[in-house]
């Protein structure tokens, strides 16, 4: 799917639910490449930077609770998601790019973790640990002093 053409992002999990995006909400600026590349990087604004505003977004309340609280370095204090690509010399190149980091980052957070089950240790498993403790015991007790 060609996200420039389109005029929505579509964002799935595994289990089917869909979460679109239209391409009317998401801010694409294009600045200058960083580091080397000579002349072309010196004369052209071929990088991308995306910027996307959480909370005044169309996204479904859930996501939008999740994606601000998700630890990521590319998500502002203010409730901003700023990409910046600049892996390519084509700027069409790094806009795709920036579609699919922003498309991954929904998707990360439309997973659905399953709960964690505690579970006991086995018997086994008890008992070699406190023999194990016994044994280190017994070595630690006959490395002390020996009194008269």
């Amino acid at each position: 799917m060609n996200s420039a053409q389109s005029n929505t992002i579509e964002c799935r999990n595994a289990t089917g639910r869909v979460v679109t995006v239209p391409v009317s909400e998401i801010e694409l600026t294009s600045i200058r490449s960083e580091g080397p590349g000579g002349q072309h990087v010196n004369k052209t604004s071929s990088a991308i930077q995306l910027r996307f505003n959480i909370t005044s977004s169309s996204l479904p309340e859930d996501v939008k609770t999740k994606l601000l609280a998700l630890r990521d370095h590319r998500i502002t204090a203010s409730g901003d998601i700023i990409i910046k690509v600049q892996d390519d010399r084509s700027m069409l190149r790094n806009r795709e790019t920036a579609y699919e980091r922003f498309r991954e980052l929904i998707e990360k957070v439309l997973v659905i973790r399953k709960k964690r089950k505690p579970t006991k240790p086995t018997k086994s498993s008890i008992e070699k640990r406190l023999t194990s403790k016994k044994t280190r015991s017994f070595v630690k007790k006959m490395r002390s002093k020996v009194e008269d």
